[in-house]
């Protein structure tokens, strides 16, 4: 691959990794670690409102039926979507479109967390849990917003390099006093909900040789903690696995793609997925992919339990699958029996998936009514741009629509296969739209029943892709995109710059008509997930660092709060001593934010805590600095353009273009000062920037390469100063 400095600046490569450059950070971080592996009780909390004895007793009750009987007031947040529906829509109507203008802030609760934060608080009788990155798991106060206690699972530093999109964490889940969360490197840990003590804690990860890692929210669904895991563009075999709340036994587990075929089929299914995959390909050594990092729902009625599976590895489909196929169950909503883990059905939204086409978007249980007759359906709006409704008693498609510009299908057929452009597929350089972040990526979207609407964060990040020819597995190839890191894609990003344009937009989709119903046009992609309520009200935190209601019928914007920092994750309301309280977990970052961001403020992730008459202060926003584009640096022009190459497979994704883009939680190396980069081998060799995250580069890189990459970094801050 042949790529100059200059067409690289103009690719608007976006995102990925790991690490920040200041020493006031590594305070900020050593002072995290001051709970690290600790669980102590805060100083000051509630008197006995909140002893441990009560939350002990309070938490205890929290079970299955606790779940579908908060569902009928939504008193308290008690799981990840709220419900086991995933609705994400609250009856409370304390707080409205009449008295939300007088919405304040009534405190806020500093995370102590660098990177992003992706968490939905969960809240029962005022006690809230919520993650942050790194997977450490805090307990506050409501009342006060003090800290109880905080659990801290140890996930080492240097093995965040194993995740394609930040260390974040989701959530956690709560059940027979028990807190669950899973680690980014895999483990699944039950946490003593009044104390924080761990209870047990298992490993989830089958083959610790893959870069396998886990960021979803766990659910609990009759007894057993389910969870899934991601690392599809690392080459993993994606699975789900269930272990009892109690003891941690495994009760199940249930493989997404099939295995070797030279062995024993795990099931039917496995066996059933075997002949839509080409043997060929041997896409078992590449893992073949479909982890399923995110989405899940429950019907109690039906018993069955739905998941939203992953993308394709590698992303191209002529590479694992030569001779095509639907490549099951990738990019698809599965149905298992919760009790056995056993497969019931799958619809493939996206068959044969080649873009990166994930399914693990969540996915909201509704019922509907479709031509006069009532119909239990699925709501989902995966990242391939369609608006899909699914019978969600058998798997059968119902409709779907694109909610955004897509290039890649012209529309499904009545059968629910896509309509594919055939230059999706070819050999030359496709600008995929949507790309590979989607059109709605993992931010939780929420369905009002009252207004029949769904609220939809969704975007575009332009991105071209070009299939490559000689790929192979597990090998670091100079021009790869993050082949030195362990990524096999089977694609070169961004060879040709892309011609689309990035948005972010909050759609109110109706589900019945398949129409938008009103937009919200942001100035950034990567905007937060959405709360709806009975008080007509839509909640998003957004990429520019503010807080917004909107009214849920006509979406007149209503009130806002800033935040300082950029929003990612999904708000949460409940009540607590008669009063309605809205929470958001606000800390910048997920894959699109570690290199690029739309605020010019940077600190600590933090839960912010509303309500009507809130008369608290914002706290001080740290303005985030970037210094001016890097000059001085001596290099050879020569070592520019294979610079270029080492910077694609082992830099791009996570610092992005130098001095192009602005930099997210992750420095933009084109903004440092001249002696860091100057001295660039003191930092990529076992540097002090390993407690932050980054990578260890020794064996991955020489010193040649070293001095490669400075050439790059600086030939390109150049490039950008002379043409200004």
């Amino acid at each position: 691959m042949k790529l100059t400095a200059r067409r690289y600046c103009s690719s608007q490569l976006v995102t990925r990794f790991l690490y920040k450059l200041s020493i006031a950070e590594i305070a900020i971080a050593i002072l995290a670690g001051s709970f690290h592996g600790t669980s102590a009780m805060a100083e000051e909390v509630s008197g006995q409102v909140l002893s441990p004895q009560r939350i002990q007793s309070t938490t205890s009750a929290i079970d299955g039926a606790a779940i579908i009987a908060n569902a009928k007031t939504t008193k308290d947040w008690l799981s990840y979507g709220l419900d086991y529906s995933e609705s994400r829509y609250s009856k409370l109507n304390q707080i409205n479109t009449e008295n939300v203008k007088s919405l304040g802030l009534q405190w806020t609760y500093n995370l102590e967390s660098l990177r992003g934060v992706e968490a939905t608080p969960l809240i029962v009788d005022g006690i809230m849990y919520v993650s942050a990155s790194w997977s450490v798991v805090h307990a506050l106060d409501v009342r006060t917003g003090k800290r109880i206690w905080t659990y801290d699972p140890e996930v080492p530093r240097q093995g965040g390099y194993k995740g394609c999109c930040d260390v974040v964490n989701r959530g956690v889940a709560l059940y027979k006093g028990k807190v669950f969360v899973g680690s980014y490197d895999g483990r699944l840990v039950a946490i003593d909900a009044a104390t924080g003590k761990k209870v047990w804690e298992k490993d989830t990860i089958i083959d610790h040789s893959h870069s396998y890692t886990v960021t979803g929210a766990p659910r609990v669904v009759k007894g057993k903690v389910i969870i899934g895991n991601g690392g599809a563009e690392y080459g993993v075999r994606g699975y789900i696995t269930a272990f009892d709340a109690e003891t941690g036994a495994q009760a199940w587990r249930w493989f997404v793609v099939p295995g070797d075929p030279s062995k024993p089929y795990e099931d039917e299914s496995m066996e059933a997925a075997a002949k839509t995959w080409d043997p060929a390909g041997k896409y078992w050594i590449n893992g073949g992919g479909g982890t399923p990092w995110d989405t899940m729902a429950y019907d109690p009625d039906l018993n069955l339990l739905y998941i939203g599976t992953g993308n394709g590895a590698p992303w191209t489909r002529n590479l694992r699958s030569p001779a095509g196929g639907d490549n099951l169950y990738l990019a698809s909503v599965v149905a298992l029996n919760p009790d056995t883990g056993k497969y019931v059905w799958h619809y493939q939204e996206t068959p044969g998936d080649n873009w990166d086409y994930t399914s693990t978007q969540q996915m909201i249980l509704a019922d509907i009514t479709l031509d006069g007759q009532a119909r239990k359906v699925i709501l989902h709006a995966p990242k391939n741009g369609f608006f899909f409704v699914i019978d969600r008693t058998n798997g059968k498609f119902i409709s779907a629509k694109n909610f955004v510009d897509v290039n890649w299908a012209t529309g499904y057929d009545a059968s629910g296969r896509p309509i594919e452009v055939p230059e999706a597929r070819g050999d030359k350089s496709f600008d995929s739209i949507p790309g590979p972040y989607g059109a709605h990526n993992w931010h939780p979207m929420s369905f009002n029943p009252q207004t029949g609407l769904v609220y939809i964060p969704a975007q575009n990040v332009p991105m071209n892709l070009t299939a490559q020819k000689n790929w192979t597995h597990n090998v670091s190839i100079p021009g790869n995109p993050m082949s030195g890191l362990g990524w096999n894609l089977g694609y070169d990003v961004n060879l040709t710059p892309p011609k689309s344009r990035p948005f972010g937009r909050l759609i109110a989709w109706d589900p019945v008509k398949q129409e938008q119903v009103w937009k919200q046009d942001y100035e950034s992609p990567w905007n937060g997930g959405t709360l709806t309520t009975a008080g007509n009200l839509v909640f998003q935190g957004t990429a520019d660092g503010r807080f917004v209601a909107y009214n849920a019928k006509t979406g007149e914007k209503l009130w806002e709060s800033s935040t300082g920092t950029g929003v990612v994750a999904g708000p949460a309301t409940y009540v607590v001593d008669g009063t309605q309280y809205v929470s958001v977990a606000v800390g910048w970052g997920g894959v699109y934010g570690e290199s690029q961001r739309a605020t010019d403020k940077e600190g600590p992730g933090r839960v912010f805590t509303f309500a009507i008459g809130g008369k608290a202060p914002l706290p001080e926003f740290a303005k985030y600095q970037i210094g001016g584009l890097l000059e001085g640096v001596k290099y050879d022009a020569a070592n520019v353009g294979p610079g270029t190459q080492l910077y694609v497979s082992h830099c791009g994704f996570c610092h992005g273009v130098p001095g192009v883009d602005k930099g997210g939680n992750i420095r933009n190396l084109g903004y440092s000062d001249s002696a860091t980069i100057a001295n660039l081998k003191d930092i990529v060799f076992k540097g002090p920037f390993m407690p932050l995250g980054m990578p260890d580069f020794t064996g991955r890189l020489s010193e040649d390469d070293v001095v490669k990459i400075q050439a790059f970094i600086q030939g390109t801050a150049d490039a950008i100063r002379s043409k200004k």
